[in-house]
């Protein structure tokens, strides 16, 4: 009994990191053609040859929205170096997605997708907030969790040339 509840715990241990299904740095990441919420289809290799902030994430989660903020802290940076903010919405319909969006502004290209599995799928999301950050020659440079802005400045400026 003892070994079947450590075993449990391992497992969800595992469930819990942000590296067993990452996608691999270095590589193309899935790509995939989904709707904004103003019905416009769009593809994340339309935004290839320049800087890609990906976040898979839902509107009901609070540690999605703590990454809405570390982005936001970022967004002069963010403009700077022309990084374009792709945020798929999991499970999320228009509605729940316009009203999240509703007063927020974005100095940077920033563009909400809904997600009809698609993506959720050729991510494997198995947890979220999903952060990737995506070069200008459409590899993975970062593929995880949570990231603070100074983090993600730092990320941004070493992919720019800018460090």
């Amino acid at each position: 009994m003892k070994s079947k509840i450590i075993l449990n715990l391992l497992v969800l241990l595992l469930l819990c990191t942000g590296t067993a299904l990452a996608i691999e740095v270095g590589s193309t990441p899935p790509d995939f053609k989904l709707p904004t919420v103003d019905g416009l289809e769009v593809s994340l290799s339309d935004y290839q040859g320049r800087i890609i902030l990906l976040k898979l994430a839902t509107t009901w989660c609070p540690t999605c929205k703590q990454q809405t903020q570390e982005i936001a802290y970022a967004k002069r940076v963010l403009a700077e170096n022309d990084v374009a903010v792709i945020e798929v919405f999991l499970q999320d319909s228009e509605e729940m997605v316009r009203e999240t969006l509703s007063g927020e502004k974005f100095p940077m290209t920033f563009v909400a997708l809904l997600d009809d599995g698609t993506a959720r799928r050729a991510y494997a999301v198995y947890m979220i907030p999903r952060l990737l950050i995506i070069d200008r020659d459409f590899k993975v440079r970062r593929d995880g969790s949570l990231m603070t802005a100074r983090d993600l400045i730092r990320e941004v400026q070493a992919i720019a040339g800018k460090e």
